[in-house]
């Protein structure tokens, strides 16, 4: 029996975190303590406890703590490898477009501050069983319970049917979750060292009826505010009893 191909999650964790400052003026954000531990740790863990096995990290602002830490990330479960973004902030699509040497021909993309209570792998399952797409996001119906609804399915609710941040007004009833499978070809069509945002890839997909959706059941959460820190502090610490990553389940 051929050996499955690793899975690769891509973590986005060079911003500058202004809204958690000033803890953040001399910590990275993916350092900060959440349930008693870095919260990169958290984060790790939960990829390897869903088959991922090689991570690359997009790093920029006070990156050698993130790198000092967390090294190679065997004591994760992961392999770990790191993409500098550099002195310029090359925004999420940007520092995508960084990385691509490292880049596998499906990957999944999540953020260096949001925990997501699902499984991190469906996204990345799904677009390698169809090849009618070039993205997967996953979406939750939010109703602008949490943050400002941006995400709109289809009536299957299969596919993204628009994707448009900061358009209150729209009243759309779902939100992106938080992690997105991409292939690698939507990276590769980016000019290198522009800065862009992944939301644009995410509409413009979306409006060519190329992006499929995945639909998580509980809420996201994130630290990019002292209340999403406390919020996810809290429940980690009631919901998360081991740190071992499970065994790696075989993709199919």
């Amino acid at each position: 029996m051929l050996a499955s191909p690793p899975m690769q999650a891509v973590v986005l964790a060079g911003g500058l975190a202004t809204r958690m400052r000033p803890r953040t003026l001399t910590v990275p954000k993916a350092m900060l303590e959440v349930a008693g531990r870095p919260f990169i740790e958290w984060q790790l863990e939960k990829l390897a406890s869903c088959g991922f096995d090689d991570v690359v990290l997009c790093v920029a602002f006070l990156a050698e703590q993130i790198r000092d830490h967390v090294g190679e990330g065997a004591r994760f479960g992961v392999r770990v490898r790191y993409s500098e973004e550099g002195p310029t902030l090359l925004g999420t699509a940007g520092a995508l477009r960084a990385a691509l040497p490292m880049l596998a021909p499906t990957f999944l993309v999540t953020y260096g501050d949001s925990y997501l209570p699902f499984d991190y792998a469906e996204p990345l399952r799904v677009l390698d069983a169809h090849d009618d797409c070039r993205g997967v996001m996953s979406i939750f119906a939010n109703h602008g319970a949490w943050d400002e609804s941006n995400t709109q399915p289809d009536a299957t609710g299969a596919w993204v049917e628009r994707y448009e941040k900061k358009r209150p007004e729209l009243r759309f009833s779902h939100i992106d979750y938080g992690a997105i499978a991409l292939r690698r070809e939507v990276i590769e069509g980016l000019p290198a060292g522009v800065p862009a945002g992944l939301d644009v890839i995410q509409s413009e997909l979306a409006r060519a009826k190329l992006l499929r959706a995945v639909e998580a059941r509980d809420r996201f959460f994130e630290i990019g505010s002292p209340e999403g820190l406390e919020t996810l502090d809290r429940w980690l610490a009631s919901h998360v009893t081991s740190h071992v990553p499970h065994t790696t389940p075989e993709r199919t």
